[in-house]
């Protein structure tokens, strides 16, 4: 069984994860020396992937000393997921994501090696019940979430990226076993976003049990990024201590 690092263990400077959704590298590096010494976790996706430099960019961040959170949603045969898992490995990634399917979790997990983490992916925070029913789940958001999370733990995944809705929940069944990786965190609340349906702020999300925050375009787009994520990190640091307090 993976063992998640405790509340106490993760550094509260690394709870938080800035997405780097930027059209290219350039663009990345040159928010990352914005934020400066105030973010130490980085996530890249999809859309750097599709431009020149992504694996630039991610051994830049690493030697720039900074963790780095792949977010590519591995989903293929098993095979394949597990050569793509072994090579990331040996990039020096800390986290990567794959889809919540059993035997890809599985190959996933036998895969990684070194520093690198495997969090499945429970259920998107784009999608909300309406969503689920027209896919045919027979079942809600929080109870497809649950099911994920308990198959990710047998599989041998490290942890879940999960809804800050849905964590409270995972707690209560594994309070210390699955890292929780927590998106769709807005510092304001009831702030609409088009395609984040499962919202909540930062001190909330912490409050609920998540281990680690990813926060984009509140950061990305501010008018002073750097003050931005300094104001988030006070507010995951605050929600912290509230929480280690609570659990004593």
């Amino acid at each position: 069984m993976p063992s998640s690092p405790h509340p106490h263990s993760i550094p509260v400077e690394e709870r938080l994860i800035v997405a780097l959704d930027v059209p290219a590298a350039p663009q990345a590096r040159e928010l990352v020396l914005r934020l400066g010494d105030t973010v130490r976790f980085y996530k890249i996706g999809l859309e750097l992937l599709m431009a020149p430099g992504f694996f630039d960019l991610l051994d830049w961040l690493k030697a720039e000393h900074r963790k780095v959170f792949v977010d590519l949603k591995f989903f293929d045969i098993p095979e394949t997921v597990a050569r793509a898992v072994r090579n990331l490995a040996e990039r020096g990634a800390d986290y990567c994501t794959v889809h919540g399917n059993q035997s890809i979790m599985e190959a996933a997990a036998q895969a990684k090696s070194g520093t690198l983490k495997v969090l499945a992916v429970t259920a998107l925070t784009s999608l909300d019940q309406g969503d689920l029913n027209d896919l045919g789940f027979a079942c809600s958001v929080a109870d497809l979430v649950l099911s994920r999370a308990r198959r990710a733990l047998q599989a041998g995944c490290d942890g879940v990226v999960s809804s800050g809705l849905e964590v409270a929940k995972l707690r209560a069944e594994a309070p210390r076993e699955l890292i929780c990786v927590t998106p769709g965190i807005r510092p304001v609340e009831n702030r609409v976003e088009a395609d984040q349906k499962r919202i909540m702020t930062p001190a909330a999300a912490i409050a609920a049990g998540a281990d680690h925050l990813v926060v984009g375009r509140p950061i990305r787009d501010a008018a002073d990024p750097r003050a931005m994520a300094a104001s988030i990190q006070a507010e995951i640091a605050s929600a912290v201590q509230a929480r280690l307090s609570n659990a004593r």
